[in-house]
């Protein structure tokens, strides 16, 4: 199960947004008994958990507080985790910044620790996330914002109208997908919460600092919730957490804030399980990718010329993926789903476009790939086909776009001629424009991971694109 299903199956189960933070805070425990720290924070840890498992959603250890008690702290950190049920999601707030360390860090927490997600600071980059999100089944909280005094002076710079923390949600949410990748976000201002909500209105928001002395709760609840009461993952406040029955304060918390979540959802919200802006059960299967790809700006909108020599009001341009990894990844395993049931012994790339997804296909299915050159050279081996082949091979044909069709089938037919056999054509979209039809009377089955109404239909219920916008992409199918 991944972190984002075993999060909402606790959301709803326990029908809270609450999460605890258990951290070996001495100063927080109420009191020692045995003498010996190590163990009455462990007592006190356990005390916690039995009090809270049917009342949170998540659990969030921070590891600075266990790295601070040395090696007996990482040993009460190992024994916390194994004592949380494994039903409800771990969130390791570890704030990991280093570069160099992070797939080695990665390893350890996803994979020796079970921790579920992690988070990490966004200075160092989408090559910092990336090791993360590799990782398909966890998930990264990159830190957006602070409450800390000190950072107001870099979190707001150039100017109050245009902040950093702000230029760091949009870059950082085209490092992931919606089920991988959230922010921290440490304020208790309802304007932040309301200016990142905006920018990302299905992203996850893990809340700090949220019980300032003075602020107004509730207009902080609702300008981080997203339009269907959720979205917004609630702290509890630390000072329960000394109470002798914390679970009895936590419940009452649990109310207050489902009241709020209630009073702010949408009318026209029915479902009773929600992915922002769309029910999970209509949800297409690669709704996020889908959005990812928006994100990125794959596809634009104006007049562009297609290399069929028609003009649309829009451009798909898919060689942007190879520069975010994590959408690669994700493209690679949507194309190997449809290639695992197909046969054939070589993968053939369409140049230029599609010759890295056939790269990445072949590493990824250990298949060898070749490729047609789009020209024969007039020096060297002056080779039609480059790569090492048989003849009587069966070789599958990779493609980005499926438009014309031409393209495809004048690198089909350049193997053919070599004396391979190309049965089936794959690519990433369908236009809809008969183009299968037309592969299927030349001898070729057609195979595709999206077509172009399944993305126009899901960006347009995630509110990515307007009516115009619609009715641009729908005048060209």
């Amino acid at each position: 199960m991944t972190f984002f299903d075993k999060l909402n199956t606790a959301i709803a189960r326990n029908d809270s947004l609450l999460f605890l933070g258990l951290d070996p805070n001495p100063e927080m425990m109420p009191q020692h008994k045995t003498g010996d720290i190590i163990e009455d924070l462990w007592t006190w840890l356990q005390f916690l958990i039995a009090q809270t498992a049917n009342l949170v959603c998540a659990y969030k250890p921070t590891l600075g507080f266990y790295e601070a008690l040395g090696s007996r702290g990482l040993e009460l950190l190992e024994q916390t985790l194994a004592a949380i049920p494994s039903d409800i999601p771990i969130i390791l707030d570890a704030k990991h910044s280093d570069l160099n360390t992070s797939t080695t860090f990665a390893r350890t927490v996803f994979q020796n620790w079970q921790v579920d997600a992690l988070t990490i600071n966004g200075y160092a980059g989408q090559d910092h996330a990336a090791s993360f999100l590799v990782h398909p089944d966890k998930a990264v909280f990159v830190l957006c914002c602070t409450s800390n005094p000190g950072a107001i002076a870099l979190q707001q710079y150039p100017q109050h109208e245009s902040p950093f923390y702000l230029h760091l949600a949009k870059e950082a949410k085209t490092w992931g997908t919606p089920e991988q990748l959230g922010f921290e976000v440490g304020t208790s201002s309802p304007e932040v919460f309301s200016q990142i909500r905006a920018i990302a209105p299905e992203r996850l928001i893990l809340a700090r600092s949220i019980w300032a002395e003075g602020g107004n709760v509730n207009q902080l609840l609702t300008a981080g919730l997203n339009a269907n009461g959720n979205g917004l993952l609630i702290p509890v406040p630390q000072d329960i957490l000394s109470q002798d029955n914390p679970a009895k304060e936590i419940y009452s918390l649990c109310q207050k804030v489902n009241q709020i979540r209630t009073e702010n959802v949408r009318e026209e919200s029915n479902c009773s399980v929600w992915l922002p802006d769309v029910c999970l059960l209509d949800k297409h299967p690669h709704f996020d990718l889908i959005l990812q790809l928006y994100d990125i700006e794959c596809i634009l909108f104006g007049d562009f010329v297609q290399a069929s020599g028609a003009t649309f009001s829009y451009y798909i341009d898919l060689r942007k993926i190879i520069s975010n990894p994590q959408v690669f990844h994700q493209i690679l395993l949507a194309y190997a789903d449809i290639l695992k049931n197909l046969n054939f012994e070589r993968i053939a790339g369409i140049p230029y476009g599609s010759l890295p997804t056939a790269t990445g296909l072949s590493l990824h299915l250990n298949k060898p790939m070749i490729f047609p050159r789009k020209e024969v050279k007039a020096h060297g081996t002056r080779r039609l086909i480059e790569g090492l082949f048989y003849p009587g091979e069966t070789v599958v044909v990779v493609d980005d776009i499926l438009i014309s069709g031409k393209s495809a089938m004048e690198g089909a037919a350049k193997l053919e001629s070599a004396g391979l056999n190309v049965e089936d054509i794959v690519v990433f979209i369908d236009h809809e424009q008969g183009v299968k039809d037309r592969l299927h009377q030349n001898g070729y089955r057609a195979h595709s991971v999206l077509t172009l109404s399944e993305i126009t239909e899901t960006l347009y219920k995630a509110g990515r694109i307007n009516d115009e916008q619609l009715k641009a992409f729908e005048e060209s199918c």
